[in-house]
């Protein structure tokens, strides 16, 4: 008995992918970004709904979901060869494992998953836009989907890992000068959402590289947060390292 015959598209066509969305973020680029979702429930962002997705009946039942699920794309980290090992953050940079044991944007198919929290559907300006937060998109991120997450399924309390179970507790303390005081005073908050706290968590994690993290310097660094340059240093007074955030402009 011959077995019945599977139609199938094309491998070149299976693996044609249109985005859904475009990421409007209030991180504008990949320096001072959370290293996984949820380290910040301070970020804001919306998913602009592309064409011809961007119709409401697509996304009937998703506001009673406080969380979802985004496959998007590692826009920034695309590259037209793939390494087999990574270093992670996580080890301090200097360990190497596979690629499939990490969470690593230089991937073969730069294809990233995160769980955020929803924020709910809007009309913005003529767009259809979903609101999200806990997030770790840069501005112009790709989403290639949109699902549910779905907590008697996706929660799985007794998984491990082994050498990422937990999430980084060691923050430090963050301290901001009077002139960015005096910035973030001025700043609308429903243009720039829990601006100042967005700030402290973005920092006190110390987003610089592996190799300088724990150092005593003298260099300011910059994030680009919303439309603003956050500039900030390492101080070490007594013994303790703080951040101190200088300016907000």
């Amino acid at each position: 008995m011959s077995r019945p015959q599977h139609k199938s598209r094309p491998a070149e066509e299976a693996l044609t992918l249109t985005p859904i969305a475009i990421t409007r973020s209030c991180f504008q680029d990949k320096f001072g970004v959370p290293r996984q979702p949820g380290l910040t429930r301070h970020a804001h962002a919306e998913l602009v709904i592309q064409s011809p997705f961007d119709r409401e009946d697509a996304f009937r039942g998703l506001e009673s979901a406080s969380h979802i699920w985004l496959t998007f794309q590692f826009h920034e980290a695309v590259r037209a060869e793939w390494r087999p090992v990574v270093r992670p953050p996580r080890l301090g940079g200097n360990k190497k494992i596979g690629v499939f044991a990490s969470r690593s944007p230089f991937r073969p198919n730069s294809l990233g998953l995160s769980v955020v929290r929803n924020e709910g559907l809007a009309r913005k300006n003529g767009e259809l836009v979903l609101k999200i937060s806990n997030h770790d998109l840069i501005e112009g991120t790709p989403i290639i989907d949109i699902k549910p997450y779905l907590p008697f399924s996706d929660s799985v309390p007794e998984a491990s890992l082994g050498w990422a179970d937990s999430a980084p507790t060691d923050r430090m303390e963050v301290i901001f000068s009077p002139e960015a005081s005096n910035q973030l005073s001025q700043l609308p908050e429903a243009d720039y959402p829990d601006f100042r706290a967005l700030i402290e968590d973005v920092v006190s994690y110390d987003p610089r590289p592996s190799f300088r993290r724990g150092r005593d310097e003298q260099r300011i660094y910059g994030a680009n947060l919303f439309d603003k340059n956050v500039r900030f240093r390492f101080v070490n007074e007594d013994s303790i390292m703080r951040v101190e955030v200088i300016s907000v402009c």
